[in-house]
């Protein structure tokens, strides 16, 4: 058996149990969610549930064409409406398979976002207790269950990001493959995010085959992109419109980042495991522990999450972006510093013996 192969053997067993604990993470808190969520109270969730069913008319333009998470949930659901037909026949009709479906693809997708989040920890030198604690620091966020358990499409972008992060330190190009194929059709805004692959992904990809990618990735979403506009009767330049009334998001948004309000929401964003940052900016020493090997592909990546924050005006939701630095930095913390070195120690323990 070749080398690769023996590795990978020794290796997925492990895998797929984080991804398990990930997915175990997110799955039951979102289950309340998706149970008792409101839909009166978000024009978004509506809007993706109307393209599920392929009804296009009268979908924002913002949200219109992000099809893809829509499209894999309709597919699931429709064997679990075969199924509701036989357990809840008064449900079968309604919207609660196809919402079923957008709870099963998001929690599958967040468990992969979780699973890369973990391995970029460890290939940032975080012991595995450090990096499997910051995987759940990320994934108890309010964000996860929200992005979980109802129909929205921010869990593909999401694991976008994450890939992103993950390929660049990797350099698997398999990852940054997937990050450019993918990206244009999980939100618009993916556009700010190509300049930061182009810089940081050489290690991955040199920036021609990134280019020939995302130019394929391009081409399938605005292909897509004309057919939904030829359904609609849309004009082209309506998507151009709407993305410039975004400029009109940065002065509300930098007010409310500067308030007091704001400072809650960002604080939100990870909550209480913000508070293990603080004892890694204590001292020099301290700061020397996790701020170098971040570097500056940790700073660009917070920038293209700080531009995602001022011109949505959804400063925490936006803020969740930056999971992939925040839990390489919260692993690094962890793992670095002498205050929690008896996580490490614990680790390596030998079972006490009982009997």
């Amino acid at each position: 058996m070749p080398a690769s192969s023996r590795f990978l053997a020794l290796r997925w067993p492990r895998w797929l149990l984080v991804y398990v604990l990930a997915l175990g993470l997110v799955a039951g808190p979102a289950y309340t969610m998706y149970v008792h969520y409101d839909f009166s109270h978000s024009l978004d969730t509506r809007s993706y549930l109307r393209i599920a069913r392929g009804e296009f008319a009268g979908v924002s333009v913002t949200r219109r064409y992000r099809v893809l998470v829509p499209w894999v949930a309709a597919a699931v659901a429709w064997p679990l409406e075969k199924v509701y037909a036989h357990i809840w026949p008064q449900r079968a009709a309604s919207e609660w398979p196809l919402r079923l479906g957008f709870y099963v693809v998001n929690c599958l997708l967040m468990g992969g976002f979780g699973l890369v989040l973990f391995r970029t920890g460890l290939l940032y030198g975080a012991a595995p207790p450090a990096a499997a604690l910051a995987m759940a620091a990320v994934l108890t966020s309010r964000w996860a269950v929200y992005s979980a358990g109802l129909p929205l499409v921010d869990s593909l972008y999401l694991l976008v990001f994450a890939l992103a992060f993950y390929g660049a330190r990797s350099g698997s190009a398999a990852a940054l493959v997937a990050v450019l194929l993918l990206g244009p059709h999980a939100k618009e805004s993916f556009v700010f995010l190509v300049p930061w692959l182009l810089v940081f992904g050489q290690r991955a990809l040199r920036w021609p085959a990134q280019l020939g990618w995302l130019a394929v990735g391009g081409a399938v979403a605005l292909g897509l992109r004309h057919w939904i506009e030829v359904q609609v009767g849309a004009p082209p330049a309506e998507s151009l419109h709407n993305a410039l009334a975004h400029l009109e998001n940065l002065v509300y948004s930098l007010h409310r980042l500067f308030s007091v309000k704001g400072a809650g929401e960002i604080f939100s964003i990870f909550g209480f495991f913000s508070l293990a940052l603080l004892p890694g900016l204590r001292t020099q020493a301290a700061r020397h522990a996790w701020l170098p090997p971040l570097g500056w592909p940790a700073a660009g990546l917070l920038a293209v999450v700080a531009a995602h924050m001022v011109l949505s005006g959804d400063l925490g939701r936006m803020g969740y972006l930056a999971a992939p630095v925040f839990a390489v930095a919260f692993a690094l913390i962890i793992t670095r510093l002498p205050l929690f070195h008896w996580l490490s120690r614990a680790s390596t323990a030998e079972p006490e013996r009982v009997g």
